[in-house]
């Protein structure tokens, strides 16, 4: 994979002396944030369909309202932000996800809500971006492995912590602190990137040629994952995944597309991309399996079945800072590469998951997962980042949290999909067996070699975070 350093004064690039961590510490706060949007209001959707007096189905456009932008509009996204100053771009996107929290606090009816939670995605979308480049651009090459861990763990933690702060929120201050508990910590990232990043350029309107490729590319990933979730109910709906093909096929072979899949193609970051995605979709797929498992088939408690599954997210939070130190040490592939090891050893191990296991059996394979993903993800977002073009870090940003995002949605489906043809007794282990066999596709793809990387000039950095004038 190619290193690319840069010195030159584009925006974005501004040379700098030393690392500067606060702004890492803003891109891994905005990550956890973001994600945490993602699962935080699931639990409160019952009570949401009471305050609001609309329909469950109605209610759940709350959620549906936030995901589907995300994901729809990262690729274009990507493009838009490529050469734009980071700083104009962030305080933007935060500005927007802040007052869209509160508008969704203050929801007098079902339609307000519904399009705050929009507008909160799409801001999502360009935070999502925009967090990986400037964990980046905040240091010397030198070390971005531990840069680069930051938002990766934090990012996925927050997913995970999403229903658990819910729930704590929901039982004592009600259904509307679910979105005014961001607040707070948005202001605080907007206070800090206000101060600490340097004016490196301003905001421009995309242009007609980008508003197309964002309506087409939108089109097709809503409807890809209207399908996946619908899925998760009956399996049948992952035939409306074939009406997506003609919009994406459209967008990646015009003028919008080709110089994506181009990047991609150039610095050798498709299969890395595949590996985030098979791990996300292992990781997602063993998630859900196991929390219906313990509760469903075991009658295990909800809260111990909560305890249990925070092993994962606990190993994953004490292997992240490691994972970016090794991978600072001895360079980021073997490290990433060792992680997916991990992550898929445990995952092997929880197929023979049955109604004799305890939760301490369930756990510590969970935690060993947890150790694995942890390890590498700080890594392999490294080992892309740092293969990306300088003026084309944003169009790869937000194609690898594309492909974290669809990971995180195909997993459950497929699980679904997998565990109803095998009946009650083998469906667990059928659906573990898919989980850990996506984990495992991680491992080559992750440790066939790359290009070499290109030398780093000692007086050069590409850190975008220079004191502001």
């Amino acid at each position: 994979m190619t290193d690319h350093g840069s010195g030159s004064q584009r925006p974005g690039h501004i040379p700098a002396v030393e690392d500067r961590w606060l702004l890492v510490a803003v891109a891994g706060l905005l990550s956890f944030v973001a994600m945490l949007d993602m699962n935080i209001v699931n639990v409160a959707l019952a009570d949401l369909s009471e305050g609001l007096h609309v329909s469950a189905a109605t209610a759940q456009w709350a959620v549906l309202g936030y995901q589907l932008p995300v994901v729809a509009l990262l690729l274009p996204v990507g493009r838009w932000l490529d050469g734009m100053g980071l700083r104009p771009a962030l305080l933007a996107a935060t500005g927007g996800f802040t007052l869209c929290s509160a508008l969704a606090a203050a929801s007098p009816w079902a339609a307000w809500l519904i399009a705050a939670r929009i507008g909160q995605g799409a801001c999502g979308a360009v935070l999502f971006v925009l967090m990986p480049v400037l964990a980046m651009r905040a240091v010397r090459p030198q070390a971005r492995g531990r840069a680069m861990s930051v938002p990766a763990t934090l990012g996925p933690l927050g997913a995970v912590a999403g229903p658990a702060v819910g729930g704590l929120l929901l039982d004592h201050l009600g259904w509307r602190s679910v979105f005014l508990v961001k607040i707070p910590f948005c202001l605080l990232a907007l206070v800090v990137a206000w101060k600490a990043m340097p004016r490196d350029g301003r905001l421009r309107r995309p242009d007609r040629r980008s508003s197309a490729d964002m309506a087409l590319v939108a089109t097709g990933l809503t409807v890809l994952l209207l399908a996946l979730t619908l899925a998760s109910d009956a399996s049948a709906w992952l035939l409306l995944a074939l009406a997506a093909v003609p919009p994406l096929w459209w967008w990646l072979r015009g003028p919008g597309g080709r110089p994506v899949a181009g990047v991609l193609r150039e610095a050798r970051l498709l299969r890395a991309h595949g590996a985030v995605l098979a791990l996300a979709a292992g990781f997602a797929a063993m998630h859900y399996v196991v929390a219906l498992h313990l509760q469903r088939d075991d009658g295990v408690s909800a809260t111990t079945t909560g305890v249990t599954v925070l092993a994962f997210p606990l190993g994953m939070g004490l292997a992240g800072p490691l994972g970016g130190r090794l991978a600072d040490r001895y360079g980021p592939q073997p490290v990433a590469v060792a992680g997916a090891v991990l992550t898929s050893v445990g995952l092997l191990l929880l197929i023979p998951l049955g109604d004799t296991w305890s939760p301490p059996d369930v756990a510590w394979r969970l935690a060993l997962a947890g150790i694995g993903m942890g390890l590498g993800g700080g890594p392999t977002q490294a080992l892309i980042m740092g293969a990306a073009p300088p003026d084309r870090a944003a169009t790869v940003g937000s194609a690898v949290q594309l492909a974290r995002s669809l990971g995180f949605t195909l997993g459950p489906a497929l699980a679904t999909a997998t565990w109803a043809p095998a009946g009650a007794d083998g469906g667990v282990r059928a659906s573990l067996a898919l989980a850990a066999v996506a984990a495992c596709l991680a491992v080559p793809l992750l440790a066939l070699p790359g290009r070499r990387p290109t030398p780093i000039p000692e007086k050069t950095t590409d850190a975008a975070t220079a004191a502001p004038h």
